[in-house]
């Protein structure tokens, strides 16, 4: 069983990958010849097993911005394979592991925290998204052949690293990379797609010893928000992958050597090809951000060169009867070493309107350390005590899905059909996907297009206009001006209309309210607001709000105004044949979510007034 690992460090080796899944008692090596191609649908699934390096700039292949740094997508055509224990190839591993040298960052500590700052400011707070994540690098040197330098880093992190979902190293011609990836960004198994997002990030030290911090942690609202919102962002993408959506289990707490982080687990069922699925979720919001879209454009204007392999996946397609099954956990806490010796560990922090400068700063070096440390760039930490039992954790965490709803953790059958069709206009944000999952579920037909593509006199018996980034104000925003433009046609042939938050507050303007930012961003923020005259736990995602007294009407089109009676924060707008509402319905964040949204759709679609009960039990709170 030892034949392959034998031959990696011989001066002809093959091309090669050693990988350990998380629990498992075995680890594979893999050799073979790399092809390396432009596209995903070029990945040749031709009988083999195949594991693919796939780069940060393949999000184009989404319509988003990236620098293009020409990184091929890396094929490893597996014709060889062995499997061996754990301690047996730690046995057999380079013992003496590989030192790095010459150890520096491209970011600066103050220039970085002065980027988390810029990016609160310019991009959080002027309505761009709800959340960032921008990256810096460490980088250093070796002489070290590539081959044994990887394969003597991976001894390091198989006996010291913990929680990683991956634990690898690879080996092709100019390029090499090792790391333990804790999250997997998705997987397709005889159909079944999960997804695990990780947010949150608690760093070991003398605090690891103290429960109190812990507690403060999973009590934390900023921890609790950032964790929240990258469901949200990967709920959007199992909407578009999965017929009959996504469910979702946890929170779980994922313990590593110098970082505990908290993580959900999503699951459906899709029948797409595996490669069609890892497109349609092009990247992971935890490296990203939200919508993800405004975050690749977001990335590009603050990260000034090209993130290479980093944020992107190493997806491993294996074979079985009639097609193949897909493994692609991130490329995060992995190193890449290239032919010159250098080497290179990217690392980035996710920033949300709560975050401190100082804390993000804290938060990259903290995740660089464990691959820094296998590297010999940073002493060994001393392993963090356990202090709180499992059984306590848990209960604290399960307590964080009382404020989340209920709908995307039961199953989702649809309704009956109530033979109507409903057009999805999508903003700039794939929270449509959500919604138009949820429209799917009251028994509408519905379908998504986005904005640019949209006819100019859609036949839908429903036109919903959905959420998204920027400034409603912005007229010279085409994006903003086409919106408003098939908003008014809409109003025009008086069919019915329902519009969410970004459109939502175009409405208003429409209607003749003032618009303008709120004091401070609402993103990823829950809060209990009157819906004509009903109380409701809604998740909302602005910047700006519309403005008017709670009860009046509007001085154009006559609508009625759901507003906070204090500050005049417009949460709802209705009329004969048409609704709006501020809060994402659709979100995680929203307990009372679907209720509402079944309550305006009868509205709506009644043409009346007067909002009838939902009468079904699933049109209940969640």
């Amino acid at each position: 069983m030892t034949r392959l690992l034998h031959t990696l460090l011989a001066a002809d080796a093959p091309s090669f990958a050693v990988i350990h899944r998380e629990h498992e008692p075995v680890l594979d090596v893999l050799v073979g010849d790399v092809v390396d191609v432009d596209r995903l649908a070029d990945i040749p699934l031709d009988g083999a097993e195949v594991l693919a390096l796939v780069p940060f700039r393949q999000v184009r292949e989404r319509g988003f911005a990236a620098h293009d740094d020409g990184a091929p997508i890396r094929c490893l055509v597996v014709r060889d394979r062995d499997s061996l224990g754990v301690d047996e190839a730690i046995a057999l591993l380079p013992r003496h592991p590989v030192v790095v040298g010459d150890l520096e960052v491209d970011v600066s500590d103050a220039d970085y925290a002065a980027v988390v700052r810029r990016v609160i400011d310019d991009e959080i707070g002027r309505g761009e998204g709800a959340n960032f994540v921008i990256r810096r690098e460490f980088t250093g040197s070796t002489d070290a052949a590539p081959a044994e330098a990887v394969l003597g880093w991976l001894r390091q992190l198989l006996e010291h690293e913990t929680g990683a979902h991956w634990t690898f190293a690879l080996s092709t011609p100019g390029l090499a990379a090792v790391g333990a990836t804790p999250e997997r960004h998705v997987s397709s198994i005889d159909g079944v797609v999960s997804m695990n997002p990780i947010s949150g990030t608690f760093r070991h030290g003398d605090a690891a010893r103290d429960d109190d911090a812990l507690l403060a942690f999973l009590d934390d609202v900023k921890e609790r928000e950032e964790l929240v919102m990258v469901v949200d962002e990967e709920l959007k993408m199992m909407s578009a992958v999965c017929p009959e959506g996504g469910r979702i289990r946890g929170p779980f707490l994922k313990r590593m050597s110098r970082l505990t982080h908290t993580e959900y687990l999503l699951e459906g069922r899709s029948a797409l090809d595996p490669r069609e699925v890892l497109r349609r979720t092009m990247f992971a919001p935890t490296v990203t951000g939200s919508p993800m879209g405004n975050a690749c454009a977001v990335i590009a204007r603050h990260e000034p060169t090209p993130r290479g392999y980093y944020a992107g996946v190493l997806a491993r397609f294996a074979p079985r009867p009639g097609g193949y099954d897909l493994d692609a956990p991130i490329l995060i806490r992995t190193a890449y070493l290239d032919g010159a010796g250098r080497v290179r560990v990217p690392v980035g922090a996710t920033l949300v309107r709560h975050s401190e400068p100082d804390g993000e700063v804290a938060e990259t070096r903290a995740k660089a350390a464990g691959v820094l440390t296998a590297l010999g760039a940073l002493p060994r930490a001393s392993a963090p005590e356990r202090g709180l039992e499992a059984d306590h954790l848990d209960t604290l965490l399960a307590a964080r899905n009382d404020r989340l709803a209920a709908f995307w953790r039961s199953p989702q059958a649809a309704r009956p059909s109530r033979a109507t069709s409903a057009l999805v206009i999508d903003a700039g944000d794939d929270f449509t996907t959500m919604l138009a999952h949820q429209l799917r579920h009251l028994g509408l037909d519905a379908r998504v297009v986005s904005w640019h593509a949209v006819d100019d006199d859609p036949t839908e018996d429903l036109v919903v206009f959905g959420p998204g980034p920027g400034d409603p104000r912005d007229r010279s925003d085409p994006r903003i001006a086409r919106l408003r433009e098939l908003i008014a046609a809409r109003l025009e042939t008086q069919r019915p209309l329902l519009a969410v938050c970004l459109s939502h507050q175009l409405l208003a303007d429409l209607a003749g309210l003032g618009i303008a930012p709120l004091p401070a961003p609402r993103q990823g923020v829950q809060l209990e607001v009157d819906v004509f005259g009903q109380r409701a736990a809604i998740g909302f995602y602005n910047t700006f709000s519309a403005v008017a007294p709670a009860g009046s009407t509007t001085p154009r089109l006559g609508l009625e105004v759901a507003a906070d009676a204090t500050t005049g924060v417009v949460d709802a707008l209705r009329g004969s044949g048409v609704a709006s509402v501020q809060g994402h319905l659709e979100s995680v964040t929203s307990p009372d979510g679907l209720a509402v949204l079944e309550r305006l759709l009868d509205g709506v679609l009644a043409g009346q007034e007067e909002f009838r009960e939902p009468t079904t039990a699933a049109g209940a709170r969640g």
